[in-house]
């Protein structure tokens, strides 16, 4: 059962969301939250798989918030997931890099906010690649120019091709299949290049992947 924390300072939006997920047989909301600290406190308390949330939230905000729990060792299997209204900013860039595990809009379809539950709960993907790849990609360009970078030194040749994989949105499905390997051992590269890097989710991989320049802009592009 995935366990989903919802943290919006709107009510009604909180019992949309709640009414879509526990219409799932596998999804369950275990709290909710108000506001970021809130937020902050019931992840503490609740670990659940999944956090929906909101940016705009009085006190602190759901940005700051993603960034303590992130910070957080305790909190490593929890995924957070953005949701917004308006416009990307820098600001979102840096919560990628803090660990935000992607963004959905708040008008996405239901059967979207389902699937991306899913996916974060599995760790699997980026959410809403059309907008977490626009985002990367927008950014990414801010980036000075990158320099050569001993990190990838604990890289193997198998791992460093892997990670470009990761950056360029594929599933560990999908790198199985472009590298004729079991979906077992793509997690595992996976995983392993993650613990070297020291980056708790893909998403961070993906911001390092562009930082130390093994992608470049517009290569996620489309």
């Amino acid at each position: 059962m995935i366990e989903v924390l919802l943290a919006d300072d709107q009510r009604l939006v909180r019992a949309g969301f709640r009414s879509i997920l526990e219409d799932e047989d596998d999804i369950t909301v275990v709290g909710e939250a108000g506001d970021g600290e809130a937020a902050v406190t019931a992840c503490r308390q609740l670990r659940p798989d999944v956090v929906l949330m909101d940016i705009r939230m009085p006190e602190v905000d759901g940005l700051e918030a993603s960034r303590r729990i992130a910070a957080d060792r305790r909190l490593a299997e929890v995924r957070v997931v953005i949701l917004t209204t308006f416009d990307l900013d820098d600001y979102i860039y840096g919560a990628l890099r803090a660990g935000v595990t992607g963004f959905l809009v708040k008008d996405t379809e239901p059967e979207e906010l389902v699937q991306a539950v899913r996916v974060a709960a599995r760790g699997d993907a980026l959410i809403s690649p059309s907008v977490t790849r626009r985002l990367i990609a927008e950014f990414a360009r801010r980036v000075r120019a990158p320099e050569a970078s001993p990190r990838l030194n604990a890289l193997t040749e198998r791992e460093r091709e892997v990670m470009e994989l990761v950056a360029s949105g594929l599933t560990n499905d999908e790198i199985a299949g472009r590298l004729v390997l079991s979906p077992a051992t793509a997690k595992t590269h996976v995983s392993r290049i993650m613990s070297k890097l020291d980056v708790r989710d893909r998403s961070q991989l993906v911001v390092l992947a562009y930082e130390l320049g093994m992608v470049s802009p517009g290569w996620l592009a489309g």
